[in-house]
């Protein structure tokens, strides 16, 4: 298995070239492609990602040799599916470098889905922003022990950063609002 990385302006001219005839899969939660996506992507999220999820994807779509390249929201996801999937796949895969946020950048044209969804990202900044003032106002107002709650989150976003991987997006993305309206 073959990894390699494309940067943005690169995987535009292929796609602009190419399109319907290559292999893009979106690694992002199915609410936020609904929100926003490029066009001709296949939608497995990162969290459901398994070397059998991912050949059951790729087999709907049918392109069997062509390299995969991979998409998500700035490319951290992307990573964390080469993890996944290194050494359990042939298929040669290729980290569209910037993820969605990089195309947009260099023009790519994405699809307005209509969704109204907040990214993973942003959820996650929410949610430790909000526990943090939640452990210090309860520790101020009911028991200083409940300072820890603040000093557990805090902890948590020092593991995310010198592991770069976040358990509190993981656990958001399974969230009834991060999935597809059927």
């Amino acid at each position: 298995m073959s990894i390699s990385t494309q940067s943005a302006v690169d995987f535009s001219a292929l796609f602009n070239q190419q399109k319907g005839t290559i292999t893009v899969l979106d690694l992002r939660t199915a609410a936020e492609v609904q929100g926003e996506y490029l066009e001709g992507c296949v939608c497995l999220p990162v969290q459901e990602l398994t070397p059998d999820s991912f050949d059951a994807k790729l087999n709907e779509v049918g392109h069997t040799d062509e390299p995969v390249y991979l998409l998500c929201q700035s490319g951290k996801r992307a990573q964390v599916a080469v993890d996944k999937l290194q050494g359990k796949t042939q298929r040669p895969l290729v980290i569209i470098d910037g993820g969605l946020n990089g195309l947009k950048a260099v023009g790519v044209g994405v699809k307005n889905g209509g969704g109204k969804v907040i990214s993973l990202e942003r959820q996650v900044r929410i949610a430790a922003g909000f526990l943090v003032v939640l452990g210090v106002a309860l520790g101020a107002l009911v028991s200083s022990y409940l300072y820890g709650i603040s000093a557990f989150v805090g902890a948590g976003l020092m593991f995310a950063g010198i592991t770069d991987t976040c358990g509190m997006a993981m656990c958001l993305a399974h969230m009834p609002w991060n999935k597809a309206k059927t």
